[in-house]
């Protein structure tokens, strides 16, 4: 957090100490510079806390590593750490409204934030595997999904 509020300026740092998100994602999203000089702050103690815990799982027996990566394509290094990867998608309609519910953001700031990431094919284009999950499909559809994608990737 010292770093961010460095880079970025105190009110950037809410009162518990964390971020300000709703301040970051504004000017992130607005200025592309801001938005990489984040990336460059976020994604080196990103990496080290996912290599860390990687190493903790192998350590303990683990057989398969699940990583999150929200922004895999944008970085442009993830993919060659990773021995498949799987995408979980849905229309971009359905992508906007499960964030403008969740995040309580309004759609012109989602829409906003969706046209600064990857598009959905170019997400889709980077996956060994995708499963789909939009409206309609149902958690059994989803369940028979993801058993059909473990035995693809032999798991």
């Amino acid at each position: 957090m010292a770093a961010i509020a460095q880079t970025f300026g105190p009110e950037y740092v809410a009162s518990d100490g964390a971020m300000d998100r709703e301040r970051m994602r504004r000017l992130a999203f607005s200025d592309p510079t801001a938005r990489a000089r984040l990336e460059a702050i976020v994604h080196p103690c990103v990496t080290q806390e996912n290599e860390r815990r990687a190493r903790d799982a192998i350590a303990q027996g683990s057989a398969l590593l699940v990583f999150d990566v929200p922004l895999l394509v944008e970085s442009g290094h993830w993919e060659r750490r990773l021995d498949a990867v799987l995408v979980v998608d849905c229309k971009v309609e359905t992508q906007v409204q499960r964030v403008m519910t969740r995040n309580g953001l309004e759609r012109a700031a989602v829409e906003a934030i969706i046209a600064a990431q990857a598009t959905r094919a170019a997400r889709r284009g980077a996956a060994d595997a995708v499963i789909y999950n939009d409206e309609g499909v149902s958690l059994v559809e989803l369940q028979q999904q993801v058993a059909q994608t473990l035995q693809y990737l032999g798991l």
